[in-house]
C-alpha cells in the first residue's frame, strides 16, 4: 500500500472513474483490501454516534382511515423525519421485480454496463459511482444508475433494457404513492391537501438505483456518508439486507443512529430539506447514512426524490404563505430552485446543512 506521502489521490480517482465499471468492477477484479480513495478518516468514523437497538422508525399502515393516516404521517414527520409505509397500493410483485431488475443491471458484464457510465446527466440516464467523487474527502462503497424522470422523462431507449420496463412501471406507481403522501402531509400542516402537488412537487423526480457490493473492510468506509436529502420527499424501496440508519437527537444533546429495519412490502419515506423549509420547520429533514455492506451478497435499493418541476427564474420557493403569520414568522427566505440546487451541488455531503444557507 502506498504511504500517505506517495499516494496520488487525484490520479487514483481518475483511474477509478475512467475504468467505468464502478465499485462492482473492483469486486470483480478481486480486491481484498479497501482501496485508499474509499478510506474515511478514522477519527470521524470512531466518533460517530452509537447505534440504538431500542429505537425504531415508525411504520404506518396507509389502509387506516384518512384522518388517522394524516395524524400518523404528520407526527412521524415532525418527530422523526422518517417513517415506513405498508399497504401503499403498489403490487408486492413489482417491488420484487424492480429490485431484481436493478440488481441485474449492476451485475451485467463490465463491457456491457460500462457503456452507460457517465458523469453527465444531460441524457437523463447515467451510471456512475459516487456523485460527489471528486468533491468528497473519501468515496463511498456503492454504484448508482440514475434517471431524471421529470419534469421530462428521458428517452426510454436510453434506459438499460435489462431494467427498462420495471423502472418505467415503478415510476408510474411511485408517483401515485407520492401524491397520497403529499396530500396527507399537507393536510397535517393545515393547508389544502393539493398544496404540494399544485407547487409541482410531484413533477421533478430523480430515481437512483443504488448497488452496494460486499465490502472487504466495511468498518473503514461507508455505503453513503451521512447527509440530508435536498428535495421535498423521498420514497425508498430497499431489499432485505439493511444498513440504512437515521440520526436521532436525544435529550441532553446526544445523538444515536437508528436502524431502518427492512420490513417486507414496506416503503421508506423521509422528509427532504425543501419540505422542511416549505413547512416552516414543522417537518424536519434529518441526517441519514448507509453503512458499508458487510454481508456476503450485495444490497440494492431504489430511491425516488420528489422535487418541484417549476424551475423558472420567476418561481420562488420558501415557507408556504399559509404557514406564516405575525405569531409564526418565516424561518427561511425565498429562493429559486436553481439557487437551491446550485448551493447543494457546491458543497460536500458532509458539510454545513443545506437548510442553514437559506435561514434568515
Amino acid at each position: 500500500m502506498a504511504s500517505p506521502e506517495s499516494f496520488d489521490r487525484a490520479a487514483a480517482l481518475k483511474e477509478f472513474d475512467e475504468a467505468k465499471t464502478g465499485v462492482r468492477g473492483l469486486v470483480e477484479y478481486g480486491v481484498t483490501a479497501l482501496p485508499a480513495i474509499f478510506r474515511h478518516p478514522i477519527p470521524r468514523l470512531r466518533h460517530s454516534p452509537l447505534s440504538s437497538p431500542i429505537l425504531s422508525v415508525p411504520i404506518i399502515d396507509l389502509s387506516v382511515p384518512r384522518s388517522s393516516a394524516v395524524a400518523l404521517a404528520t407526527a412521524a414527520s415532525r418527530d422523526f423525519g422518517f417513517f415506513q409505509v405498508v399497504n401503499h397500493g403498489i403490487p408486492l410483485s413489482l417491488l420484487s421485480r424492480t429490485l431484481s431488475a436493478v440488481r441485474s443491471f449492476h451485475e451485467l458484464p463490465p463491457s456491457v454496463r460500462s457503456a452507460f457510465y457517465s458523469r453527465s446527466t444531460k441524457t437523463g440516464v447515467n451510471y456512475s459511482s459516487n456523485v460527489d467523487l471528486y468533491r468528497s474527502t473519501a468515496a463511498s462503497w456503492r454504484d448508482t444508475l440514475q434517471m431524471v424522470m421529470g419534469p421530462t422523462r428521458p428517452d426510454p431507449e436510453r434506459i438499460p433494457p435489462v431494467c427498462r420496463a420495471e423502472l418505467l412501471e415503478w415510476d408510474e406507481h411511485v408517483v401515485t404513492v407520492g401524491r397520497v403522501l403529499m396530500g396527507l402531509l399537507a393536510e397535517g400542516l393545515g393547508v389544502d391537501a393539493g398544496s404540494l402537488e399544485e407547487a409541482t412537487c410531484l413533477e421533478g423526480r430523480v430515481m437512483v438505483c443504488h448497488y452496494y457490493p460486499p465490502c472487504p473492510e466495511p468498518e473503514m468506509t461507508t455505503g453513503i456518508a451521512e447527509h440530508t436529502d435536498p428535495g421535498v420527499l423521498t420514497v425508498l424501496l430497499q431489499d432485505d439486507i439493511g444498513g440504512l440508519q437515521v440520526k436521532r437527537d436525544l435529550e441532553g444533546g446526544e445523538s444515536v443512529w437508528v436502524d431502518v429495519q427492512p420490513v417486507p412490502g414496506a416503503l421508506v419515506i423521509n422528509v427532504g430539506d425543501l419540505l422542511q423549509i416549505m413547512s416552516n420547520n414543522e417537518y424536519k429533514s434529518v441526517e441519514h447514512r448507509v453503512l458499508a455492506n458487510s454481508n456476503q451478497k450485495p444490497r440494492v435499493s431504489v430511491a425516488t426524490f420528489f422535487n418541484p418541476g417549476d424551475r423558472g427564474d420567476s418561481k420562488f420557493y420558501g415557507p408556504l404563505p399559509e404557514l406564516v403569520s405575525a405569531d409564526k414568522p418565516p424561518h427561511y427566505r425565498n429562493f429559486t430552485y436553481e439557487e437551491f440546487m446550485g448551493t447543494f451541488f457546491s458543497k460536500q455531503l458532509l458539510s454545513r446543512r443545506l437548510v442553514d444557507h437559506f435561514k434568515f
